[in-house]
């Protein structure tokens, strides 16, 4: 018997990522297509001695039901934290969420009803497109470039698409890796305080710069108006599922309401556990280590594309972050070199997937930071012999052999 699914998720697609990481699981596929962080930074003596220790000290406290809101001590840290960023932040105003891909979709649930607007970046972060489709939204996208968001096109589109919200991934975004440059933030912030537009504030990757100064976020340049969203998913493990969401007090309330029809509250133990583990390990330390090494990944894949790339191929260089964004040369397509790439055992996600409107076939997104130095030699050598025998095939019309 067939049952209906809701008129809402019939319109929601699924993620490219996600159904291409089930390709890449074979054991000789060198995969650069998830958006992981690389396991053997997790802090995992550390999180075990940490839960170890809660489960000693007040096991009632970490195994029973919690407030909606989070654990105090651990929204205290983050409200700290964002202080020290230039937000004015307090714990008040701080929710604990699984992950902040559930900041997105409560954020969504709270402000969007069907047919509003949502204002992003071309091309965007899958997920939370996902998540505005959800809720029956209309995403209308802006072009970005190496600086970001085209801002000077902000306040026109503004007054066409009267959007609900403005969703933005400040810092190496989601996929090209690219950063909004200061004086877009400033302009972004000043367009959507003008009219009163709320803001999302993605900052997966904040943290994880190595190169360069970090910008003001925008939840520092506008008053009452910015979602500003965290997580521990890309510094300590995502494995967690632990982030945080901080808004305007007169909508947080909702927020929290919106969170307990959906889960009561963000898993206690884990809560309670990366409170002590804050308390007795050094994380600034474990972000510069992470830091370096990503640092080293990224140079890593920059040189390797530099000796094994065709003319005509282009890439992003970013200043942190887990992405680059590679531009394929003219006359190949992403679906046709993500099929090719797979013969030769290496995993790249197609480009095409995060674009709003019709999809751009010309371009690939690379995670530099789940691969050691040496895979990402032999990944990105397969990729340009990849690329090679895709031009040698289009001007000869002879199909392709798999890389031995």
């Amino acid at each position: 018997m067939k049952v209906r699914t809701s008129r809402r998720m019939r319109g929601v697609a699924p993620s490219a990522v996600r159904e291409i990481l089930k390709v890449a699981e074979r054991s000789d596929v060198l995969s650069f297509a998830g958006g992981l962080p690389a396991p053997e930074l997790f802090p995992a003596r550390e999180l075990a001695r940490a839960f170890e220790a809660v489960l000693k000290r007040s096991p009632g406290a970490a195994l029973q039901y919690g407030i909606t809101e989070g654990f105090l001590p651990l929204r205290e840290w983050v409200a700290d934290r964002l202080g020290a960023r230039g937000i004015a932040a307090s714990a008040e105003d701080v929710l604990v969420v699984s992950g902040s891909q559930q900041g997105i979709d409560l954020v969504a649930r709270t402000l969007l009803d069907p047919g509003d607007t949502v204002l992003v970046e071309n091309p965007s972060y899958l997920a939370a497109l996902q998540a505005f489709s959800a809720y029956e939204a209309e995403v209308v996208a802006l072009p970005g470039d190496d600086d970001g968001l085209r801002t000077e096109l902000l306040e026109e589109g503004i007054l066409e698409n009267r959007p609900a919200l403005i969703y933005v991934v400040p810092d190496f975004q989601n996929p090209r890796g690219t950063t909004l440059a200061p004086h877009r933030r400033k302009e972004l912030a000043e367009v959507a305080q003008r009219h009163g537009i709320p803001v999302l504030e993605d900052d997966p990757y904040g943290a994880l710069r190595f190169r360069g100064t970090a910008a003001a976020p925008i939840a520092a340049l506008t008053d009452g108006l910015t979602f500003h969203l965290g997580t521990f998913s890309k510094t300590l493990a995502p494995g967690l599922r632990l982030g945080w969401v901080h808004g305007p007090r007169q909508l947080m309330r909702a927020m929290t309401v919106a969170k307990q029809a959906c889960d009561l509250h963000t898993a206690t133990l884990t809560q309670h556990a990366v409170v002590e583990l804050l308390q007795t390990f050094d994380y600034e330390a474990h972000l510069e280590v992470i830091r370096a090494e990503y640092r080293r990944r990224c140079e890593a894949m920059l040189r390797a594309l530099e000796r094994t790339m065709p003319p005509g191929t282009r890439w992003s260089t970013p200043d942190g972050g887990l992405f680059l964004w590679l531009e394929l040369p003219p006359g190949l397509r992403d679906d046709e070199v993500f099929e090719a790439a797979i013969e030769h055992a290496v995993a790249v996600v197609p480009g095409s997937g995060f674009f709003v409107g019709p999809p751009q076939h010309g371009f690939l997104r690379l995670n530099f930071s789940n691969q050691s130095e040496a895979s990402i030699e032999i990944g990105m050598a397969r990729l340009g012999r990849t690329l090679f025998d895709l031009q040698q095939a289009s001007r000869s019309g002879e199909a392709t052999a798999p890389l031995q």
